[in-house]
């Protein structure tokens, strides 16, 4: 059995679907094998129980993206597509068969996906970077024949051109991409939003191995290190000074809450003669405050 229906023989007509006129084929589900290193994660959630519900009334109204890989076709974009249809018992999905270098396709697969309402920042962190390091290979240009690595384009860097593609700033972008330094274990408490990004950031520096003591600490006292504490560790690890030791002192530490008081001086100058200066309600507050600490 071939792996699409409506597929002539000539390899020209399966590549542009050219028996349909709208260019889209029915290709096997069985036929289909995931994009290499899909930075996207597919949930089993309300989101995904509606789709699933969707195409089960109506099939599929968007044709997934594919291109031949060997003997199966690679999907490009469509993998929450076809996931579903996989959960519905649906065994065939309306495609459009392309002819796409690895770049071209990567390029299709990040900008296909990216738009999504709700992105993991692991998910931008590997798309950023497949996405830059695709462009850096190619350039940007519409014909994307371009090999110069690290190619100018009108005066710009090809990570320039994905920050405004993406409205982000350069810098941003940058920082989104040291993310896919951390550990699978970090990387997750940053999506489940236990570890903020910009001490993500900072912790992204350390070496694996110091990142896997700095999780097994977190789990065992229960602290996640603040910004402060995680720029300390990164220190320490630049000057090869970074051990379980020094890692449990810092992650044990404790911090102190700032203490954020609004006293205006219209509120104060109800409490005080009119003649008084700033000077002298300070020290009759504090001189209150120390009578209060010694009776307490």
């Amino acid at each position: 059995m071939g792996i699409a229906s409506n597929i002539k023989l000539n390899p020209l007509d399966s590549l542009f679907g050219k028996d349909n006129p709208n260019g889209i084929t029915e290709v096997l589900i069985s036929a289909l094998v995931d994009f290499k290193d899909h930075p996207f994660k597919i949930i089993d959630d309300e989101k995904m129980a509606d789709m699933i519900e969707s195409i089960k009334e109506y099939g599929v109204l968007t044709p997934i993206i594919v291109r031949s890989k060997n003997d199966k076709y690679e999907i490009v974009s469509g993998h929450r597509r076809k996931y579903a249809c996989a959960k519905a018992g649906i065994t065939k999905i309306p495609a459009i068969i392309k002819q796409l270098n690895d770049d071209e396709a990567t390029l299709l697969m990040v900008d296909s996906n990216i738009q999504r309402e709700e992105i993991l920042p692991s998910e931008r962190a590997f798309a950023y970077k497949m996405k830059l390091e695709a462009m850096k290979r190619q350039g940007k240009r519409t014909d994307l024949t371009s090999t110069q690595v690290g190619q100018k384009l009108k005066g710009k860097f090809s990570v320039e051109i994905l920050a405004e593609e993406m409205g982000e700033s350069r810098n941003q972008i940058q920082r989104f991409i040291r993310l896919t330094n951390l550990n699978k274990n970090l990387l997750e408490m940053v999506d489940t939003k236990k570890i903020p990004f910009n001490t993500a950031v900072e912790l992204s520096y350390l070496k694996e191995k110091e990142q896997e003591i700095l999780y097994s600490a977190i789990n065992e006292y229960g602290t996640i290190p603040s910004m402060k504490q995680a720029a300390r560790l990164k220190n320490f690890s630049k000057e090869e000074k970074l051990d379980k030791n020094v890692i449990d002192a810092i992650t044990t530490e404790e911090t102190e809450t700032p203490i954020k008081i609004n006293l205006t001086g219209k509120s104060l100058k109800k409490y005080f003669p009119k003649e008084y200066t700033q000077k002298q309600i300070e020290d009759v507050i504090y001189k209150l405050l120390e009578d209060w600490a010694k009776n307490k």
